[in-house]
C-alpha cells in the first residue's frame, strides 16, 4: 500500500472510532469499539492514542473507557455556525410566510443547541437565541430530534438529564414522552405548547437529513396567534421549505451561505 493509501486509511479508520463513540453515545472499551468499528484491537489503540492526544476522545480515568473529547466541541461550535449562516435565507422564507420567528436547532450531548433563528417583526420576542442549550423534551425541536435518535439512546438523555419542568404543561413522564416521539416520528412533526414558556407554542418538523435527522426547524409564536388551522398552514410551508433545503443541500453542500432562498412557488424537486 502506497503513504499516500495508508494515510486515507487512517483517516477513514480515525473517523470510524469517532462516529462509534459519537453513535453509542457512552464510554466504549478497546474491545467494544473494535467490534463496533470492525478493526483490530492494535489499531483501535493506536488510533485512540492518537485521538486523545489530540484531545478529540478522552479516556476516563477510573473505568480506562473512551469517549468524545471537549475539543470537538470547538469543531461542532465551528459548523453549527457555518450551517446556520447558511440556512438563514430559509428561516427568512418561514418569517416572511407564516410572520412569527424561526430557528434552527441541533442535538448536542443531550441537549438542544439553537445555531440559527430569523426572529419576527410582531409583538412578543421568543426565550429563544442563538447558541442557547436546554433539555430537549419540553421543545418541539427537541421532541423531532429526539424522535429520530435510537431508543436506547433517548433513554439515556432522559436518564441522564431527567425531565424537568420549565413550566405547568412540560411532560415530565418518561413513558408519556416516549410515547408522544413515536408519534412524532409517524406525523413528521412536533408540538410545543407551553411546555417550554408560558403564553408561547412552537411547531418543528425535522430537516437537513443525513444518515438520519439532523437537524429540526421550528416556528414559534404567542399562542393566541398559534391556533390549531394556523398550526395547519405553519406546518405544510414549514414541510415544503424542509425539503427544498434538504434538496439543495444534497446538492450543493455548504461551503458559503447561498445569497437567497429558492423561489417560494417554484415547484419542488
Amino acid at each position: 500500500m502506497s503513504d499516500k493509501a495508508a494515510g486515507v486509511q487512517s483517516v477513514e479508520r480515525a473517523l470510524d472510532v469517532l462516529e462509534a463513540l459519537a453513535s453509542a453515545g457512552k464510554q466504549m472499551g478497546v474491545s467494544e469499539l473494535g467490534q463496533v468499528a470492525g478493526l483490530p484491537y492494535a489499531t483501535i489503540h493506536r488510533l485512540t492514542a492518537t485521538l486523545v492526544t489530540r484531545g478529540y476522545v478522552r479516556q476516563d480515568p477510573r473505568s480506562r473507557k473512551y469517549l468524545l473529547g471537549a475539543r470537538l466541541v470547538k469543531l461542532g461550535a465551528s459548523a453549527g455556525r457555518v450551517l446556520g449562516d447558511w440556512i438563514q435565507p430559509y428561516l427568512q422564507e418561514l418569517v416572511d410566510l407564516t410572520g412569527e420567528t424561526a430557528n434552527l436547532a441541533l442535538l448536542e450531548d443531550g441537549d438542544v443547541v439553537y445555531v440559527a433563528q430569523v426572529s419576527s417583526g410582531r409583538m412578543m420576542r421568543m426565550f429563544t437565541e442563538v447558541g442557547q442549550r436546554v433539555p430537549p423534551h419540553g421543545t418541539a425541536v427537541g421532541k423531532v430530534l429526539l424522535a429520530h435518535q435510537p431508543r436506547q439512546a433517548v433513554e439515556r438523555i432522559l436518564e441522564r438529564n431527567g425531565l424537568p419542568a420549565a413550566t405547568p404543561n412540560t411532560t415530565t413522564d418518561p413513558d408519556a414522552l416516549l410515547t408522544e416521539l413515536d408519534l412524532v416520528r409517524t406525523q413528521g412533526y412536533a408540538l410545543d405548547m407551553e411546555e417550554q414558556e408560558v403564553g408561547v407554542c412552537c411547531v418543528a418538523v425535522p430537516a437537513l437529513p443525513m444518515d438520519g435527522w439532523v437537524a429540526a426547524m421550528s416556528v414559534s409564536g404567542p399562542t393566541g396567534r398559534m391556533g390549531q388551522e394556523t398550526r395547519g398552514r405553519i406546518i405544510a410551508d414549514m414541510v415544503r421549505v424542509s425539503e427544498r433545503l434538504t434538496a439543495s443541500m444534497a446538492a450543493n453542500p455548504p461551503h458559503e451561505p447561498p445569497p437567497r432562498a429558492p423561489d417560494p412557488g417554484a415547484p419542488l424537486s
